[in-house]
């Protein structure tokens, strides 16, 4: 398995991953034409021939068979070029000495405060191939690319994570909140998000706190709370060192989660390291290792040994990154185990 920039020949595979995805993936359409734009503006992106504020890094998962399984994406920057709008829960506290009453009330607030910051998204994996550390591989590689190129990206890294929804793909979040303020269903007014028209949001959603015990139960118990489908994405990333600090999105409530790129682990623990070619043995712990290109970027997950300031790898996990012995690489553990040993 190797994880690499999407190409413009992947083109009939990623369509077929987004019509899998369905409607959970507002950020993989499955229309041809949106999608052959994204992977030219993504080449574009791994040339370094855009703004950070137009950064779309685009990867897919590629097996050994050449078939591309998965897909994921980086963005460079939110919100510098078309507003980010969020949701930040609150508490307003109210009241009234001579009734004896105080009340806390939960509030929501309109805000842009994750302009700037470096967003992770469009994570998807075939669902005949969520088995074997796939998903974590296409997950973190995306951490891998931001340890060896931080300077491309924000002092953050958010990633919007799927709120409830029922099996008709309707959120009782939106149909509480947003339904009456813009006369659309959600699919249409996630969509017209995604596709950059998000004046809109400004133009019609209230700018005072809406008070959270207005909204119906299914809308309150869904703030926050992760989509059935996100949840393996959460786990990956909260052993990374992500955590929700009270951010949920604007259309389904699903939370906000974010890191500094100095608190993420992979970031943080990951080693420039020389490679060398050997024979680890089947207690080697498996790895995540990044061949430390930008525009022919390679990342895969393999059992290697540390010797020294050395990676030992197999000579098939050399060919998938395209390198030789001697040839620099960054590396780190594929699993976090300081955070295994604290649940232990």
């Amino acid at each position: 398995m190797i994880v690499r920039p999407a190409q413009i020949t992947d083109l009939p595979a990623l369509l077929a991953l987004a019509r899998l995805a369905g409607r959970g993936a507002s950020s993989l359409p499955a229309s041809e034409e949106r999608l052959i734009h994204r992977l030219r503006w993504a080449q574009r992106t791994f040339a370094e021939q855009v703004e950070r504020a137009d950064a779309d890094y685009l990867f897919v998962l590629e097996d050994d068979d050449r078939q591309v399984i998965g897909v994921s994406g980086l963005t460079g920057a939110v919100g510098l070029r078309e507003p980010w709008y969020n949701y930040r829960v609150g508490l307003t506290i109210s009241a009234s000495v001579d009734l004896g009453i105080q009340r806390h009330l939960p509030t929501l607030f309109l805000n842009n405060e994750m302009t700037g910051q470096s967003g992770l998204c469009s994570l998807f994996l075939h669902p005949d191939h969520r088995l074997g550390g796939r998903g974590r591989l296409l997950s973190l590689a995306r951490l891998m690319f931001v340890a060896q190129f931080p300077h491309l990206f924000g002092d953050r890294l958010i990633a919007e994570l799927r709120g409830r929804a029922d099996e008709q793909g309707c959120s009782p979040f939106w149909d509480s909140v947003g339904r009456h303020f813009f006369k659309m269903d959600f699919r249409h007014a996630d969509h017209l998000s995604w596709l950059g028209n998000k004046s809109f949001i400004a133009e019609l959603m209230p700018r005072q706190p809406l008070y959270t015990c207005l909204l119906t139960e299914k809308a309150q118990a869904a703030i926050g709370q992760p989509h059935a489908d996100s949840e393996a994405a959460l786990k990956i990333l909260a052993a990374e060192g992500f955590a929700h600090q009270g951010y949920i999105d604007i259309f389904d409530a699903g939370p906000v989660i974010e890191a500094p790129l100095s608190g993420i682990r992979t970031v943080r623990d990951s080693q420039l390291l020389e490679l060398a070619i050997g024979s680890p043995d089947n207690l080697a712990p498996p790895w995540l290792i990044h061949n430390r290109r930008l525009e022919n970027c390679r990342i895969t997950s393999a059992p290697a040994r540390r010797v020294g300031d050395s990676l030992m790898v197999d000579r098939l996990t050399a060919k998938r990154l395209q390198l030789q012995p001697g040839d620099s690489v960054r590396a780190v553990p594929l699993l976090n185990h300081r955070a295994q040993a604290v649940a232990a």
